[in-house]
Formats: structure tokens, sequence, C-alpha cells
């Protein structure tokens, strides 16, 4: 059983309505000065404390001890998505890991050696997301998606509703590729096949898809049939063959910075004459050495998310920019939309599915935090088109008007 799967079956600790809100030592109380939030304040961002552990995982071991708190109703909040947006506009993380005599510091080395020492995302971990994310069952996925079971960041410009954004953005990610029928596109990392079943459906496209999961590769089978769509459980260094056009859509995260340069070389080695690459990421504002070790932990196993330097560094020796477009305030209004699903599909879930109310509030944290992190600007969703060297130079990109 996954780590998840075991987090959703565990005993909850939710303290009584009627305790008492707690005190924050004066350290915490000043850490928020000029922030506009408070603690036991009034303001429905504000952050109510019901137990004093709160403070004390806080100090000890930084966002992972925050999130943890609230996964076990040591503190609530009715607006998380303010509360972490106005936190992240302050850099508050940079704040907290200053804090003198405490052992968070400690932690952070940690996790910043780990990255720079060992490969998180070697072949032996390639499906170690798989198992412990995109595995969790597809029943949570359906609930929470739109129908095309996109689950990466919606194209909101012309759009009014989840699914109208899902489509526009499978629309232009064909269109920038500049696909025609009968060319073989390769999807790198499938999902469930809404990508793959778009191109093949509006386009004429043969694509040939991957995935870690074996959850998506049924799933998106099922939505495939028969279509000229071929789907395989497969990490991306094992591809051979040759493609006219190649798509990875929020797979790149789970590269990680030691593979950027072998991904990007195999990459241009699969990428036929005169072909197009579309690469589909979120991208970091700044170069950070290690991921929040709370993400870490309960979302996305030996994730990363590159800086703009990462990814211009790894490219180079391989492909070229042909252009580069960043529309990450879209993945904001992306993420509250998955979670009105999910919280409006929560009482059917939790009444078939098995899972609990701390899943319930590990995945709200989840999606209301990094919805933060896209409305306060630290995190971006970048679209590039590559191709290798000296070729396609009259490339010209599109936005849909």
């Amino acid at each position: 059983m996954s780590n998840v799967s075991q987090l959703a079956r565990t005993t909850d600790r939710a303290p009584p309505i009627a305790r008492p809100k707690v005190p924050a030592p004066a350290l915490l109380t000043n850490l928020l000065q000029g922030t506009g939030i408070h603690f036991n304040g009034t303001a429905p961002y504000d952050i109510q404390v019901y137990d004093r552990e709160t403070y004390r995982r806080v100090l000890t071991r930084g966002s992972l001890g925050f999130g943890e708190a609230y996964m076990d109703e040591l503190w609530d909040c009715p607006q998380l998505d303010v509360l972490f947006t106005t936190l992240l506009r302050t850099d508050i993380d940079k704040k907290l890991s200053t804090l003198p005599k405490f052992r968070l510091s400690l932690n952070l080395a940690t996790a910043v050696i780990t990255q720079q020492l060992v490969n998180l995302q070697s072949r032996q971990r390639a499906f170690d997301v798989a198992e412990r994310h995109y595995d969790i069952g597809n029943d949570l996925f359906k609930t929470m998606l739109d129908p095309t079971m996109s689950y990466s960041c919606g194209y909101w410009a012309h759009a009014n509703t989840l699914e109208q954004a899902q489509l526009a953005k499978l629309d232009m990610i064909c269109r920038k590729l500049q696909l025609q029928p009968g060319e073989r596109l390769l999807d790198i990392g499938c999902g469930w096949g809404g990508l793959a079943a778009h191109a093949a459906r509006h386009y004429g496209a043969e694509v040939f898809g991957i995935t870690v999961s074996r959850e998506q590769l049924a799933l998106a089978r099922q939505c495939c049939t028969g279509l000229p769509v071929e789907l395989e459980l497969m990490d991306y260094r094992d591809l051979t063959g040759s493609f006219d056009k190649i798509v990875s859509v929020g797979m790149f995260e789970h590269v990680g910075p030691k593979n950027y340069d072998e991904y990007f070389a195999h990459a241009s080695h699969l990428l036929g004459p005169n072909g197009l690459m579309l690469l589909h990421t979120i991208g970091n504002s700044i170069t950070r050495a290690f991921t929040d070790p709370w993400i870490e932990r309960y979302i996305f196993p030996n994730g990363k998310i590159p800086a703009a330097q990462e990814v211009t560094r790894a490219l180079e020796p391989h492909l070229v920019i042909r252009d580069w477009h960043e529309f990450g305030q879209d993945y904001d209004k992306t993420l509250m939309a998955w979670w009105h699903n999910f919280d409006n599909g929560w009482p059917e879930m939790a009444r078939t599915g098995g899972y609990n109310q701390r899943f319930y509030r590990m995945w709200k944290y989840y999606l209301h935090t990094c919805a933060a992190t896209f409305r306060s600007g630290q995190s971006q969703l970048w679209q590039l088109v590559l191709t290798r060297r000296g070729e396609r130079p009259d490339y010209r990109s599109m936005r849909p008007v």
C-alpha cells in the first residue's frame, strides 16, 4: 500500500470545536509582522491555532511541520489560498529559515545536500511518483479533473469553464506543433490520454504515448479506443525511434536537474528532421536547491521544479528555443477549479473510496498552497517550442485569439 493510501486510512486527530485557541510565541508573532496575517485574528485568512504543538512543529520542521499540523487539525484557516499568497509575497520561507537556535536550518541543509548528492529521479526511482501519487485512484482524478482528464494547467484567456480551458490548451499545443495528418507524435508523460486523443481525433496524428502510472495507462487506453494511439508503461530513457513532433506536458517536473542534459539529448535524438518539440512545465521564478519538504513527502516524491537558467543551460547543447510562452496566472484558476470539483465530490468519494478527513485536509492544503505559489508569482507555467539547431529558423508561434 502506498504512503498516501496509508495516510487516507489513518486515524484523525481533530480538536474539539470548543477547544480554546493557543497564543503564539513572540518569535513567531514577530515573524508575521508586516504581512497582514495574525495568529488567532478575526480575518478569514488568519491562522487559528488550537494546539501549541503547531508552533513547535513550525520552529523545528518548517513548512513540513506546518503542513502536517494542518492535516492533524491543530490549526485552521478558512481562506488557505489567501493566507499562503500573502505569506509567499513577503518571502516568509526565507525569514523562517533564518530563525536562530532551531533545527530548521539543519533540515533545509539536509534537503539541499540530498538533492545535490543523490539522483532522486534515477531509473530506479522513476515509478515512485506514480505509485505514491498518480495511482492513488482514478476515482479521485475523475472527480477533480475535467472530462479530458487533463492534470495540467488550462488556458483561460477565452474560457469560462475548466473543460473549455483544457480544450483550449490541448488545441493550442497541437497548433504550436503545427501538427499535420499522418505525422507521428510522441507524448512523453501522456497521463490519462487526453492530449493523445485530441491530437489523433482532431489533427489526424498517429500518437505514441508513455506514462509511468499503471492507473493512468489503463484509463488512457480506454479513452483512446479506436484511435491511432499506442500507449505504453515506460520510462522516457527507454524510448527509441523517430518522431515528427514531440510533446511533454506536466512531466518535466519529475525529470530532475541531474537528468536534464540526458533528457534533452534523448529528445533531440528522437526528433525527426525539421521536427518540433513542445515542453509544457511548471517553472520556478528563482533557482532553488531543494523542493518544499511537505510537497516532497506527501504529494510529489522526488519532484523538482526547474528554474529558467537550469532549463536553458541543459537545452543549449541539444535544442534551440523558438518560442517561450508564460501563463502561470492560469494555473491559479485551474487549481481552484480542481479544488471546487474535489470539494463538491468529496461526500461521494469519502463514502465509496475509503478516504478520510485527514486525506481531505491534505488534498485541500496541496491545491490551495499550489494555487498561492502561482498567484504570488513564485511559480510560473511555461510552454517552450524547441527545434534542433539550424532547423526551422522561420518558425512562427501563435497565441489563441
